[in-house]
């Protein structure tokens, strides 16, 4: 990794944690108004959650979805470009050529679509007695890396259930990014489980930033989801989570409406790989092999 200059070693970040209703005006009002308040806080990287803009199920999907270009899209380029920060636009049910897709939108801060990340890996699990459901008896899965660069450093983008496979976080590492970013819905069987666990393991195993946003919890929703956004902002397990150190995010916060911040420090990470290098010390002679099916 290049050495991080002092200009631009230090940055903020902020992640909404928005409760989103069956009504898709209010939610792109209500999300209009967090980035505004997140950039007046000098927060210059932004992400909203999954599914910010509908409900989430499989039935909503098809109802709810756009073409990008479309009016949720339009709306996230014009508020990147009003208040000049890099958006990363949680996700929307995107419709495209008949298919439907789970897809995170990033605009930088003149409005431009940089980058277009369709959920790779498909939510589709059965815990018996706590919950089943399947995204893909209604989406399609996307099939490419989504990364972009800004000023700061450069960011790969998965989305939810995309955390959970490690190979990823490790592409987007070898490929220089810093930061990662996963707009996310987990629920409240998988949430207390493995939400922040797996936001750990990404971090540590790549020694880089891991960021989540998540919708606020909504007990009557159809989903309900659990809550709880995070900002990894250390990167091994003798530090601790940056999110909940920084006077300590209360319950309540941390599933209602809300925006936590993170300054992220580069010079930290350069630290921590210099400290234990262990992306240089990979063995991929001997581990580097196909994956198979089992």
């Amino acid at each position: 990794m290049e050495p991080v200059s002092k200009a631009m070693a230090q940055f903020r970040l902020a992640l909404i944690q928005l409760r989103v209703s069956s009504v898709k005006s209010d939610n792109l009002n209500r999300a209009g108004e967090f980035i505004k308040e997140a950039a007046s806080q000098g927060a210059k990287i932004i992400a909203l959650p999954e599914c910010f803009n509908s409900p989430y199920g499989t039935n909503y999907f098809p109802e709810y979805a756009e073409t990008i270009p479309g009016e949720s899209t339009k709306r996230l380029s014009d508020l990147a470009k009003e208040y000049q920060v890099y958006l990363v636009g949680g996700s929307i049910p995107e419709e495209d050529g008949g298919k439907f897709y789970n897809t995170c939108t990033v605009f930088g801060p003149d409005g431009t679509l940089l980058t277009k990340h369709r959920k790779l890996h498909l939510f589709d699990i059965d815990v018996p007695g706590r919950i089943r459901f399947q995204e893909s008896e209604t989406l399609s899965a996307g099939d490419s890396f989504s990364m972009f660069e800004t000023p700061y450093c450069k960011v790969g983008v998965g989305i939810c259930y995309d955390i959970r496979f490690a190979e990823l976080a490790q592409v987007y590492s070898q490929r220089g990014c810093q930061l990662l970013v996963y707009p996310g819905a987990f629920n409240l069987t998988t949430g207390p489980a493995h939400w922040e666990l797996l936001q750990r393991g990404r971090a540590v195993d790549n020694q880089l930033f891991v960021a989540t946003a998540s919708p606020a919890r909504d007990v009557d929703a159809p989903y309900v989801a659990w809550g709880h956004k995070n900002a990894l902002t250390k990167l091994s397990p003798f530090f601790c989570n940056g999110s909940f150190c920084r006077g300590e995010i209360l319950p309540k916060l941390a599933l209602k409406e809300s925006i936590v911040y993170a300054n992220i420090d580069l010079k930290k990470l350069v630290e921590v790989r210099q400290q234990i290098p262990v992306l240089t010390q990979k063995r991929g002679d001997l581990y580097a092999v196909e994956w198979k099916k089992p």
